[in-house]
C-alpha cells in the first residue's frame, strides 16, 4: 500500500476512486470512491480481479488502459460509460507490472458543455465548443488502445465568419443553428451499413465528425450526407444564406497513430478541399503536406510576381445564350510562373489575403485592364465590354472608387464599356454610398458568385446592379443535383423578378446550354463557346510581359 499512500497528497478531489491495478487486472489496493456512483465498491478486497467487481465492458477498458500505460511507460487519459453514467480515467504506469488508476464521475457541466450533439430536439441550439476537443481526443485514444478502427472528419463551414463580421454575430449563430438542426440523426450505435458517429464544434466554423470505422466507402457516404444537409439554403428574414461545406478526413493508424496528429491531418485535408473549392470529401495524403509547404514558397514569391507583372488576366467570352453573340470579355487572374507553369488562382489568392498583398494585386490588375483594352479594341464590336472582378480587400478599401475613376479619366476605357464584378459576400458588405458613387460613374455592376455566400433581395432591389452571375458550382451540377437545380431556378427567377440580368458560368456543353435557356438564363460563358469547332470561340489570354500573347484574335468571330 505504500504506492497508494505516496499519491494521496496528489489527489485533488477526495471522492475520486484511486486503485492500484496489476497488469493482469488484479486490484492491489484502493482509496476513495464515494463520488463515482455505480463504480463505487462496497467492499474492495485486495487480490480480486476487476472483472469480479465491475461489469465486463468497464473492466475490459480498465485493463486495456493499464496494459497500454505499462507498455508505453506513460500516462493515458480516457473516458467511458456505464449505462447512463459517464466517467473520466487517468492511468499512470508505476512499475513494470502495475499502474495507478484515478477514476472520477464526469462533471455535469462538462456533459452539457462537451459539444457533443444530443439526439434530444433543440439541444443543438445550445451547442458550445468548450470541452469537445478533449472529448474528441479521448474517443480516438480509446479506439487506438482498444485497437478499434476510427476516423475523424473536419468540416469547414465557409460563410459563417463572413456573416458574423458583415451582418451580425447573432445572425451567424442563427444560421449555424438552422444548419445543425438539419443534420441527420446521430448514430451512436452504428449499423452494418453506417458507422457509429458523433459530431461537435471545434470553432465558430469548424465541425469535427468522429466515426467508428476505417472503411473509406462508409466514411465517404457518411460525411457526404452530412455536408449535403449543411449546404441547403437558409432563409433568415429577407436574406438567404448559403454555407459551403468542405470536408477532410484522416484515418486512425493509417494516417496517424495519435489523436492530435489525426486532427492535424484532417485539418490539412480540409484545407486542401477548401483550396480546390471542391465539394468532394478529401482524404489525407502525404502529398497534401508537401503542397502546404509549397504554398509557403508561393507567399515569398507573390510580392515579386506583382512587382514584376508576372500576374495577368485571362479573358473568357460571355455570350448571349439565345443567339451566340459575344457581349463581354470577362477577366480572371492568371499567374504564369517561370518554373511552376500556370498557378491556379485558388492557390495564391488566399495567400495574398493572408500576407496583405491582395490590395496591391487588385490595383495592379486594374491597371492591366487599361492595357488589355487597348490591345483588344481593334477586335471588339462597339458594344462588347471588358469585365473586371476586384478583390474583396480592394472593394472595401476607401480609395476603391478613386482607383476606378483614375482608370476612366483618360478615356481609353469608356465607362459604358467597363463592367465591374462584385462577389456576393463583398456586395453585402459594401457601403451604399460607395455603390451610389460607382453608379454615377456610369459603369455596369454585376453581382458575381451568387449562391455561394449570402444574399439580400431588399439590397439587390435598391442597388444599381445590372446582372446576377450564379456561382459555377451550382450551374455545372444542376442536371445531377436536385438542390443545385432549385438554387439555379430560384437565382434566375429572383434576378428576373428584380429586373436584373441572369448570367451563368460553366456552360460546358450543349445540354447544359439548353437547360439554362429553359430556366430563363440570358447570358453565359464556358467551354461550349470556346475550343475547337466552327461554333465555338477560343479563350483569350493576356500573359505577363515577355510571355504575353493576345492569342488567336478570335474575338471577332461569333458562334454560328
Amino acid at each position: 500500500m505504500r504506492e497508494i499512500d505516496a499519491i494521496i497528497p496528489l489527489i485533488d478531489a477526495l471522492p475520486d476512486l484511486v486503485i492500484l491495478v496489476r497488469r493482469d487486472g488484479v486490484v492491489l489496493g484502493h482509496f476513495g470512491g464515494r463520488g463515482v456512483g455505480t463504480l463505487a465498491p462496497a467492499k474492495f478486497s485486495e487480490g480480486e480481479q476487476v472483472d469480479r467487481i465491475w461489469p465486463q465492458a468497464v473492466a475490459a477498458i480498465v485493463k486495456q488502459y493499464v496494459r497500454k500505460a505499462i507498455a508505453l511507460r506513460a500516462t493515458l487519459d480516457g473516458r467511458f460509460t456505464d449505462g447512463l453514467h459517464h466517467f473520466e480515467m487517468r492511468v499512470s504506469a508505476l512499475r513494470p507490472d502495475r499502474a495507478i488508476c484515478v477514476i472520477r464521475a464526469a462533471l455535469k457541466e462538462d456533459a452539457c458543455e462537451g459539444a457533443w450533439l444530443s439526439a434530444v430536439p433543440n439541444r443543438r441550439l445550445r451547442l458550445v465548443r468548450r470541452g469537445y476537443l478533449r472529448r474528441c481526443r479521448d474517443t480516438l485514444a480509446s479506439a487506438a488502445i482498444r485497437e478499434r478502427p476510427a476516423s475523424i472528419a473536419v468540416i469547414e463551414l465557409d460563410g459563417v465568419g463572413d456573416i458574423a463580421r458583415i451582418v451580425d454575430p447573432k445572425v451567424a449563430e442563427q444560421v449555424l443553428s438552422a444548419a445543425l438542426e438539419r443534420l441527420p440523426p446521430e448514430s451512436p450505435g452504428g449499423t452494418d451499413d453506417s458507422p457509429a458517429w458523433h459530431v461537435g464544434r471545434l470553432s465558430e466554423h469548424l465541425l469535427a465528425l468522429v466515426m467508428e470505422t476505417g472503411d473509406r466507402d462508409q466514411i465517404q457516404a457518411c460525411v457526404a450526407r452530412i455536408c449535403s444537409s449543411l449546404r441547403d439554403p437558409i432563409a433568415i428574414g429577407d436574406a438567404t444564406f448559403h454555407l459551403a461545406a468542405y470536408a477532410g478526413v484522416a484515418v486512425l493508424c493509417q494516417d496517424a497513430p495519435t489523436p492530435q496528429a489525426l486532427l492535424d491531418m484532417a485539418r490539412t485535408a480540409v484545407a486542401e478541399a477548401r483550396q480546390a473549392e471542391t465539394t468532394r470529401v478529401q482524404f489525407y495524403t502525404d502529398t497534401m503536406r508537401l503542397r502546404s509547404l509549397a504554398r509557403l514558397d508561393i507567399a515569398t514569391e507573390l510580392r515579386d510576381a506583382i512587382a514584376n507583372q508576372d500576374i495577368g488576366l485571362r479573358y473568357v467570352g460571355r455570350y448571349e445564350l439565345a443567339t451566340g453573340r459575344l457581349v463581354a470579355w470577362v477577366g480572371y487572374l492568371c499567374w504564369l510562373h517561370p518554373l511552376r507553369g500556370e498557378v491556379a488562382p485558388a492557390e495564391f489568392l488566399r495567400v495574398a489575403e493572408a500576407t496583405g498583398n491582395a490590395l496591391e494585386l487588385s490595383r495592379a490588375m486594374l491597371r492591366r485592364v487599361r492595357e488589355d483594352f487597348l490591345a483588344l479594341t481593334p477586335e471588339l464590336d462597339a458594344d462588347v465590354r471588358i469585365s473586371f472582378g476586384a478583390l474583396r480587400t480592394h472593394l472595401l478599401d476607401e480609395a476603391f472608387v478613386d482607383d476606378i475613376g483614375r482608370l476612366l479619366a483618360d478615356g481609353v476605357v469608356p465607362a459604358d464599356r467597363l463592367e465591374l464584378r462584385i462577389a456576393e459576400h463583398s456586395f453585402v458588405a459594401m457601403n451604399s454610398g460607395v455603390l451610389d458613387r460607382l453608379r454615377r460613374l456610369n459603369l455596369r455592376l454585376v453581382v458575381d458568385e451568387v449562391g455561394r455566400g449570402m444574399g439580400s433581395f431588399a439590397r439587390l432591389a435598391g442597388a444599381p446592379v445590372w446582372g446576377l452571375q450564379l456561382d459555377r458550382a451550382w450551374v455545372t451540377t444542376l442536371r445531377s443535383d436536385e438542390v443545385a437545380l432549385k438554387v439555379c431556378r430560384a437565382g434566375f427567377g429572383a434576378a428576373t423578378a428584380l429586373g436584373l440580368t441572369p448570367i451563368a458560368i460553366g456552360v460546358d456543353d450543349s445540354d447544359l446550354h439548353q437547360a439554362l435557356l429553359d430556366l430563363g438564363c440570358g447570358y453565359g460563358s464556358g467551354d461550349f463557346y470556346h475550343g475547337s469547332g466552327a461554333s465555338k470561340v477560343d479563350t483569350l489570354r493576356t500573359a505577363p510581359p515577355g510571355l504575353r500573347s493576345i492569342g488567336a484574335r478570335a474575338a471577332g468571330r461569333k458562334p454560328i
